[in-house]
């Protein structure tokens, strides 16, 4: 129960204030504990950022696939894949994994955001072949950064609302650039 709420903390702190946010004195106020006994837990920031990694990402990833299997034709998966991702910008989840990846993690920590974000390119490749795609691996890499430009966007408070966002990425994602 006492590392379930430190993670939730850690969720708090880096969706409030970003990777400068979470530190062990922090951990320590917001869950009640003192200050070493965070340390029983995690020995490093970067300890607990791998751990909101380990839990965090199979549950949005999660999230994202099961709304592509609803979705019958590949053009309709394409389309949940990039609206799943966004509609989970204003998560608590998904502000502390942007607060992480945005901050000096250690190569562990790295590597594991990065083999989550290989996890949600796999899920796409195969709507993207059946779409006629020669290069479904590249096509999805290129997709994906488009939900991220998108995101960083939605994250930043843009002057345009989120939902025009979110269609606009959606429009690029299924018929390009020409408008």
């Amino acid at each position: 129960m006492q590392r379930g709420a430190l993670l939730d903390a850690a969720r708090s702190l880096l969706s409030e204030g970003g990777t400068e946010a979470l530190t062990f004195p922090a951990l320590a106020e917001r869950t009640g504990l003192a200050r070493s006994s965070v340390y029983e837990y995690f020995r490093s920031r970067a300890a607990v950022v791998e751990e909101l990694c380990a839990v965090d990402f199979p549950v949005w990833a999660a999230e994202i696939e099961a709304a592509m299997e609803q979705a019958d034709a590949p053009e309709a998966k394409v389309e949940a894949y990039v609206r799943s991702q966004l509609a989970l910008v204003g998560d608590r989840r998904h502000r502390a994994v942007v607060a992480i990846s945005a901050g000096e993690l250690d190569a562990g920590a790295r590597e594991k955001i990065r083999a989550a974000h290989g996890g949600l390119i796999a899920m796409i490749v195969e709507a993207l072949a059946a779409l006629g795609q020669e290069q479904p691996r590249l096509a999805a890499m290129l997709l994906q950064g488009v939900v991220d430009a998108a995101v960083r966007r939605i994250e930043l408070g843009a002057a345009e609302d989120p939902e025009v966002i979110t269609e606009t990425a959606l429009a690029i994602a299924l018929r390009g650039v020409r408008g």
